[in-house]
């Protein structure tokens, strides 16, 4: 058994700096594999919102738009290609438009904005279209996570989201987009549970 350990989970909060709240890690093995999977249908709601999922697409390159806003989902506008950068060197730089911004709250046709460099997600993290077990299965294997275990995935949210980033932004993404389910702070205790439970996935 593992130690519990104590991290930040930092929170967003809309129109307004992000807040701190402490985060208890569950001891591995202490999360029932029901409850875990109960969590992971609410990591798996968040990961296939529009807010994470547009910029989480495959090999093609290219991010999408989809959500209430957007109608019909489609390939991002103006024939937009990320280019294996995942940054859109080799074609037009995604902070061309997506400027580096600690202030997310933007007009309604306003491109979006964060605190980082904005770039789509490494090829390995495709979870745009992809089933319940995909992105479970792609979760929790370490080559295709950026090396993490799940304490460490929990710890990636927690920074990404100290830095203003994309998972932060996905709670309050400025204009009228629609923000992902629930609050960042319910996402990041969901992936501990989950993690505790020992990543339970669905069958199929």
């Amino acid at each position: 058994m593992q130690k519990s350990v104590v991290i930040l989970a930092t929170v967003s909060i809309a129109g307004a700096a992000l807040a701190e709240a402490a985060l208890t890690l569950p001891e591995e093995g202490s999360i029932s594999r029901v409850d875990g999977q109960a969590a992971f249908e609410r990591i798996y709601e968040v990961v296939t919102h529009p807010r994470c999922a547009n910029c989480h697409v495959g090999a093609d390159n290219i991010p999408m738009w989809s959500g209430p806003s957007y109608g019909e989902a489609r390939p991002h506008g103006m024939h937009i290609n990320a280019g294996e950068s995942r940054i859109g060197a080799e074609f037009l730089p995604c902070q061309t438009c997506h400027v580096t911004s600690d202030d997310f709250d933007t007009a309604p046709h306003a491109a979006p904005r964060f605190g980082i460099a904005w770039q789509l997600a490494p090829v390995e993290f495709e979870w745009f279209g992809k089933s319940r077990a995909e992105i479970c299965a792609q979760l929790k294997d370490p080559e295709r996570n950026g090396g993490r275990d799940w304490r460490e995935l929990v710890e990636h949210l927690e920074h990404d989201a100290s830095l203003n980033g994309p998972v932060a932004w996905g709670w309050s993404p400025g204009g009228d987009r629609e923000p992902a389910p629930r609050t960042l702070e319910e996402h990041v205790e969901d992936m501990a549970l989950w993690g505790a439970a020992g990543q339970p996935c669905p069958q199929g």
